[in-house]
């Protein structure tokens, strides 16, 4: 579930939590020799012309009339139009790189809209807003009232054999009932060519799989997944929560996948394979805002590029040259991200580091040196603090090279690992990279952030200038999931690349509203995996009772 909304001064006042759930029918298609593979990405109108990705769906190959299961959380304020654009990509790369896209229309819309009809079903448009095609995206919201999700662990044996040259590539489709028939809560990985599968671990909000009554049916369908898009059933069995729940509390609980029509047609039909889940335990899903309210500290690390690329600090084409304004877009940066971050770090002091320099007193190149110049205590008093010690350092310093991200990053990560030790969720640490773009240890800066992914820790980069940002875009998890040289996956996606320049003109806000838009889910979503609960919370981090009150 992605998860956007940044708490600021208005944190406090009364914001509701809502969840989006899309899908599409009659989509163009765009591929010569198989269907689209579409996917939906969410931006929000943050101010004039400029529009911030707060989220996007999972792709889905080969098919026309995507139902995706990945829900959109964002925080829907009465008394604000919050402008919401939602495009669909049919995606031809492997990393879902929206510039190598084929469009396949859009909708421009409020949340307000949506939330009023609750179901919105609108056609989708060409960027010229001519028709685009037969196609249209149906939107449907639903306010997030409980915070409680359902952990599952499920396997299945002996399922049907559907593949001709091999086993069934198996995997399931959860679904809530609604007024209109029912609705996809979640949709698990595909297992290959296996008809014993073991599905990796999963978590359903309790409101999106059953609306928070364990006594209202749920339905369970399994399929073998085709390229072609057109999968092939194998069974399907209803249930409840609460008789998941009760048959999985002491052993396995186990339900017979049906498929009706070989039923019918099939004298002496068993079943088409067993379902066997394992674990459906209720759990408490904690909030961004429970976590900061409950103790957890953001610890704020600051990067800055003193690396040759950037241009001859004296000369006014340079990155780093400070006009008489006293003006330069790494400043310009430092202020507009530092003054929301601050807010969340009680003492204010921040280490700032730099990198690709040569530094006195040895004029050796360093790639994570104090811009005090004070090893031993790196802090800065504020961002006032930061940006006096940028400005003084910068005369001090020869620009240089290579652009090595990998120390900084494993520096931070450092603090990272000690704090995992306490099994707490006290602290969290995110490094504010600040760069031209420029990247020269490609492979060891993904071995870093892929380790770094098990740590409670985010790594947030502004690219400044007018360079080639396909490096940064790159690491940048939401174009899929990054791997290492040697192949390892990132547990989860913990990079977060904007580009300033999109920003130049717009109010300063925009840019530290749409820089720290992934940290909520982030900080959340890594310390609910761990099970970690807020330092200052009694309630218990699972085994949550299935017919216990609403958690607020």
């Amino acid at each position: 579930m992605a998860a956007v909304g940044v708490p600021g001064p208005r944190a406090a006042e009364c914001v509701t939590r809502v969840a989006l759930t899309i899908s599409c029918e009659n989509l163009l298609d765009m591929d010569a020799f198989s269907k689209s593979d579409p996917l939906c990405v969410l931006f929000l109108n943050t101010s004039g012309p400029y529009w911030s990705e707060i989220g996007r769906t999972e792709k889905i190959q080969n098919c026309l009339n995507p139902k995706f299961s990945k829900t959109i959380v964002l925080d829907y304020y009465f008394e604000v139009v919050q402008k919401l654009r939602f495009e669909v990509h049919d995606i031809d790369s492997e990393n879902c790189n929206l510039q190598e896209a084929d469009f396949l229309g859009q909708l421009e819309c409020t949340l307000g809209q949506i939330v009023s009809s609750r179901k919105l079903t609108k056609p989708l448009v060409r960027k010229d807003k001519m028709p685009a095609g037969r196609g249209t995206i149906t939107i449907c919201a639903e306010e997030i009232t409980d915070n409680r999700v359902v952990a599952f662990e499920v396997s299945a044996r002996k399922l049907d054999k559907k593949d001709f040259f091999g086993k069934s590539d198996p995997f399931l489709e959860f679904f809530k009932q609604t007024q209109t028939g029912w609705q996809l809560a979640h949709r698990t990985e595909v297992v290959k060519n296996n008809l014993n599968p073991v599905w990796r671990p999963f978590r359903i909000p309790i409101q999106s799989l059953c609306g928070s009554d364990v006594e209202k049916p749920i339905k369970v369908d399994c399929y073998d997944y085709n390229n072609s898009g057109s999968h092939d059933f194998i069974g399907s069995f209803q249930s409840t929560l609460g008789q998941i729940q009760q048959a999985s509390q002491t052993f396995a609980a186990e339900f017979e996948c049906i498929n009706s029509k070989k039923k019918e047609k099939k004298k002496g039909y068993k079943n088409s394979g067993v379902i066997i889940v394992k674990q459906c335990k209720i759990v408490k899903e904690y909030t961004f805002l429970d976590y900061i309210m409950g103790g957890c500290q953001i610890n704020f690390t600051l990067a800055i590029d003193f690396t040759g690329s950037n241009g001859d600090p004296n000369s006014p084409q340079s990155l780093h040259y400070i006009n008489p304004q006293g003006y330069n877009e790494y400043l310009a940066a430092i202020w507009a991200v530092g003054n929301v971050i601050q807010d969340y770090d009680s003492d204010k002091m921040f280490p700032a580091f730099g990198f690709g320099a040569k530094v006195p007193p040895t004029w050796q190149v360093s790639h994570e040196f104090p811009i005090n110049f004070n090893p031993s205590n790196p802090f800065c008093a504020g961002v006032e603090g930061v940006a006096l010690a940028y400005q003084q350092c910068l005369p001090q310093v020869k620009l240089y090279g290579p652009t090595n991200f990998s120390p900084i990053i494993n520096h931070v990560a450092h603090f990272g690992r000690q704090a995992l030790q306490q099994q707490n969720a006290k602290q969290y640490f995110v490094l504010l990279i600040i760069t031209d773009g420029v990247i020269t240890d490609m492979d060891e800066t993904r071995t870093a952030i892929v380790c770094a992914s098990r740590l409670p820790m985010s790594i947030i980069i502004v690219g400044v200038g007018g360079a080639d940002f396909s490096a940064m875009e790159f690491l940048d998890g939401d174009d899929g999931i990054l791997r290492s040289a040697t192949g390892e996956a990132a547990m989860r996606d913990i990079v977060q690349f904007v580009p300033f320049r999109q920003f130049h003109n717009g109010p300063q806000e925009m840019l530290a509203q749409s820089v720290l838009a992934e940290v909520p889910g982030q900080v959340a979503g890594f310390f609910n995996t761990m099970r970690l609960k807020p330092p200052h919370d009694d309630t218990p981090p699972s085994d949550l009772s299935a017919s216990a009150p609403l958690l607020q």
